[in-house]
């Protein structure tokens, strides 16, 4: 087997993440990463088990390449289907090597000596109860502003649907000290914006009792250099006070949270197992709309769920009228292995859920093309994140995790560098997006040019 590798990621931000530090990892025992499938001796599947039929995609993907097992090639999956699914794969793909859960990437290096050596059916399917975490220097980041630190792994929340717990284990945090070092090492390559990850990110408790996860926010969004701190996903259960006051007091933290609901019912919520009723969640929501900040809110939604009553769908339709989310991501309900829901009767037809998240989509687009109207005139902070030369614009973000696209007819420099930040002047607003003209006013909002970027220059 040549040391070269290629590797396809399916699902989350944070299986994206692990995917950069199983590369890392790999690289630094010596790998060399390839883009094709036909250049690479060892091909890595990290997979997803969150949504329906997702085995099934990444079986029918090693099912397309086993005509490349005797060219010699090594074929390992990692991440959540390897987990549920287990030893299980050896059987449906007999061609696979090696079998690894996330909880086991830390052991990489001694699986990868072994596939060296000769050995044919490798796993590391860890306990959900394992207290350690996956924490390397060797991290590959893909993206060299903006940059992800899982502060937390796991879940201990065992949602009636949700396959999390079962996959990925027990939720387990890592110590404020060792994600402030990452953070720093992080500032001094030049990244300018943070994001926290975890399956329920604010559920994070300092091992050490050290920081909340609201004072570990404030930490970093202190550094020198920071300019933007995001986290995602949290739970309405873990949510509180102190992380709202956070985003308020500190400019560097994103005025935006994505806050899940799942569903506007009670009833629902409680045969969901979420632990929490419509009433506690909009107490949540009126402290975000409380703040002295604009914060940007935005959800996922399950319709469709075991028992859910057209009543009860329509309280999930009333719950996105009265927050006016910035976005929603929702879904048809779909049973997952080894969840509680599997053994609860599916009794809403596929038809009525197409219709019920129709009608959700409908009404949360219409909710987004007047609520958007809202920034029209602003000045938004804006990070370049692409370039758009059909429509001659610059792509970019705004603090609210907004897609703003705008030109630059009063900057010399028509391409500002990717990671530079630029005022931008909104002059349309359209239900996903957000239209603009970048300012020369430099004294209301500095321009900023990225590290080892090339500095462009504002007409006054």
């Amino acid at each position: 087997m040549s040391k070269t590798f290629y590797i396809e990621t399916f699902g989350c931000q944070m299986n994206a993440h692990d995917s950069e530090k199983v590369i890392g990892t790999l690289e630094q025992q010596g790998y060399a990463r390839v883009q094709d499938e036909d250049a690479a001796g060892l091909i890595l599947y990290n997979t997803c088990s969150i949504r329906d039929k997702a085995e099934q995609k990444v079986f029918h993907r090693l099912n397309e390449y086993k005509r490349l097992q005797g060219e010699g090639k090594k074929f390992a999956v990692l991440g959540c289907v390897a987990q549920q699914e287990g030893e299980k794969i050896f059987e449906k793909a007999p061609y696979v090597s090696m079998v690894a859960g996330s909880a086991s990437y830390r052991n990489l290096p001694e699986m990868l000596r072994r596939l060296e050596a000769g050995e044919e059916r490798i796993t590391g399917l860890d306990d959900r109860q394992t207290e350690l975490t996956f924490e390397t220097e060797f991290t590959a980041r893909s993206n060299p502003h903006r940059g992800y630190i899982t502060i937390i792994e796991g879940c201990d929340k065992f949602c009636a649907y949700c396959v999390v717990p079962y996959t990925r284990g027990k939720e387990r945090s890592r110590t404020a000290a060792s994600v402030m070092v990452e953070a720093k090492k992080m500032v001094d390559l030049g990244f300018t914006e943070i994001q926290f990850l975890g399956q329920n990110v604010n559920s994070y408790r300092d091992p050490s009792g050290r920081m909340s996860f609201a004072e570990l926010l404030v930490a970093v969004g202190e550094l020198p250099g920071i300019r933007r701190v995001r986290f995602t996903t949290s739970h309405p259960r873990d949510f509180t006070r102190d992380i709202v006051q956070a985003i308020d007091d500190t400019p560097t933290l994103c005025d935006h949270i994505h806050l899940p609901v799942q569903s506007g019912s009670t009833a629902v919520l409680k045969a969901m197992s979420r632990e929490y009723t419509r009433e506690w969640y909009l107490e949540r929501m009126s402290w975000i709309k409380a703040a002295k900040r604009d914060i940007s809110i935005t959800s996922d939604m399950i319709v469709g769920f075991p028992g859910e009553s057209d009543a009860d769908f329509e309280e999930t339709i009333t719950l996105v009228g009265e927050v006016k989310y910035d976005a929603v991501f929702a879904f048809k309900f779909s049973p997952r292995p080894n969840t509680p829901a599997v053994t609860m009767a599916d009794s809403i037809p596929d038809e009525v859920k197409s219709e019920r998240l129709r009608i959700l989509m409908d009404r949360q687009r219409e909710i987004q093309r007047t609520h958007y109207g809202r920034h029209l005139g602003e000045v938004q902070e804006v990070m370049v994140e692409s370039y758009n030369p059909s429509r001659n614009q610059v792509v970019g973000r705004s603090s609210q995790n907004k897609t703003v696209n705008f030109s630059t007819a009063q900057i010399v420099q028509a391409q500002p560098p990717v990671g530079s930040y630029l005022p931008v002047r909104i002059t349309q607003t359209l239900p996903n997006c957000l239209v603009g003209e970048a300012i020369a006013d430099a004294e209301a909002m500095p321009l900023v040019s990225v590290q080892g970027g090339l500095d462009f220059v504002v007409l006054n």
